[in-house]
């Protein structure tokens, strides 16, 4: 279906500025706010309060008294309604759900109507809800008859206060992915967005204030562009857990920081991940899906495959085909249905893209198009889809998340060869094979070091599946039976008597 699309770039955008803390809707203290800018014109969209350290403490302070004292964590029937009036609630201002994310994350429209927003709000609440009926909160174990008779059980509980850090580019996408599992266990949650995307955070917290029966202070958020200031949740000890999705340098902060007080950890962190091109594979038919995949959202997604390996004896025509489709790439105007790449967040990570292209061409890469910043697009953090050739598999930009449109193109030597630079990477996040057979596919998806594959272009998302990173990827899983469980701990209970 085509989304309902923003009148124009720069629209008005209601966002709103509000914190919730303890059930309120509250400013930051002081009044302090910052700027929500709209990276496709670089202007102001309005502002979001800018948290305090006292304001992050009063979060913390609420999530933590509404698990210890509330019926939160051991009513089910609560979660269960309170969840289900989320799901209205956000469904009933989907529209405008939309249009911020096009203005504050430069999503490009036709973007929303897939992973940036129609999916997840179809599906992030679901499947906690339906997981909640089947989950084993309880089981039996065989009696012990170790000093006399015990009767035996495993209970599976809440971990307690979750602090969920989310990043700026699938904003919603990943904020109903951690709340829908956090809350569905009965854990309280301190949320806190990304700066340059707070507003789709804010009126999520404004819908469970005013719309839902959600206790006060089960859900916080707060948005805070002080990462000195939201650093408090990696070290508080009232705080159980952290569930963090974005880059590896600042998840090995989160590991560091929360060390101290031994918090559970759930890490959803970068990729650099290969789609693979078997020799039989149909590579005009194959070739157009990993230039528009690897481009989409201007490649700000962590698991889009942007390490394109070719049959070296087919590797000049492969080279030829992507040109011919990344060259020819719909990009600009987010609002526009018929672009499938926008602005790049902010101008720090332009110039960061611009700076890995540069190093690939330093290190021997062939820039066969884009490579630049669009004249056409003067205003806005735009970056031209780009494709390198010629690219080692040693060089920086195979081995670093560049999180922008830029697609390396890598031969090999026969699928040995292509198995061993796909996993010759310090990350395994996604990764897809392409082949003639689905057999031979599978058999190489076998091979492949990562936490989710597609074969043949196979669809592997959902919530209702795990999904996260082998080695430098992250540690543990969101979503599905996994994911559920991770925001639980289990206790063995040994008893006597009827």
């Amino acid at each position: 279906t085509t989304p309902t699309t923003p009148a124009a770039a720069g629209a008005t955008v209601a966002g709103e500025a509000r914190m919730l803390i303890d059930g309120r809707l509250v400013e930051a203290t002081g009044g302090a706010v910052y700027d929500n800018i709209n990276p496709a014109t670089e202007q102001v969209l309005g502002q979001t309060s800018d948290a305090a350290a006292v304001d992050l403490d009063a979060a913390i302070a609420a999530a933590r008294r509404a698990f210890d004292e509330s019926a939160w964590s051991t009513d089910r029937d609560l979660r269960r309604r309170c969840l289900q009036q989320l799901q209205q609630a956000l469904e009933g201002e989907r529209e405008a759900l939309r249009a911020e994310l096009v203005a504050e994350a430069g999503a490009p429209v036709a973007v929303t109507g897939i992973a940036q927003l129609d999916w997840p709000l179809a599906d992030g609440l679901r499947a906690p809800l339906e997981l909640m009926d089947s989950f084993p909160w309880e089981r039996s174990l065989p009696d012990t008859h170790l000093m006399g008779t015990s009767h035996r059980a495993v209970w599976q509980e809440p971990v307690g206060v979750v602090a969920a850090i989310v990043p700026w580019n699938f904003p919603f996408e990943v904020t109903i992915n951690k709340l829908g599992p956090a809350l569905a266990t009965g854990n309280t949650v301190v949320l806190k967005p990304a700066p340059d995307t707070p507003w789709n955070a804010t009126r999520i917290g404004r819908l469970i204030a005013e719309q839902t029966d959600i206790p006060p202070g089960v859900v916080n958020v707060v948005p805070c562009s002080d990462n000195a200031v939201a650093g408090q949740l990696l070290v508080d000890p009232r705080v159980d857990m952290v569930s963090f999705t974005g880059s590896t340098g600042v998840g090995r902060l989160v590991v560091e920081k929360s060390a101290a007080t031994m918090k559970r950890t759930l890490l959803e962190l970068g990729g650099k991940s290969a789609m693979i091109v078997l020799d039989d594979a149909d590579l005009a038919a194959v070739l157009p899906l990993a230039g528009f995949g690897a481009c989409l959202h201007s490649g700000q997604g962590c698991a889009l495959l942007t390490r394109v390996l070719l049959p070296r004896e087919r590797y000049a025509e492969g080279v030829e085909i992507l040109a011919g489709v990344i060259g020819a790439l719909p990009y600009g105007d987010p609002t526009d249905p018929a672009n499938l790449a926008g602005p790049l967040i902010n101008a720090r990570q332009r110039e960061r893209v611009l700076g890995y292209i540069e190093a690939g061409r330093a290190q021997g890469a062939r820039v066969v198009v884009g490579g630049g910043r669009p004249e056409h697009l003067p205003r806005g953090y735009y970056v031209q889809p780009t494709l390198l050739a010629d690219v080692d598999n040693t060089m920086t930009v195979a081995r670093e998340e560049i999180f922008g449109p830029v697609v390396c193109a890598i031969p090999f030597d026969g699928e040995d060869d292509a198995v061993r630079i796909a996993n010759d990477s310090p990350y395994g996040l996604s990764g897809g094979v392409y082949s003639a057979s689905v057999e031979r596919g599978l058999g190489v998806a076998r091979r492949i070091r990562t936490g989710s594959i597609n074969v043949n272009g196979g669809m592997f998302y959902g919530s209702d599946g795990p999904y996260g990173g082998f080695k430098q990827s992250g540690l543990g899983r969101q979503g599905g039976l996994e994911g559920f469980a991770s925001y639980t701990e289990a206790k063995t209970v040994g008893y006597v008597g009827a």
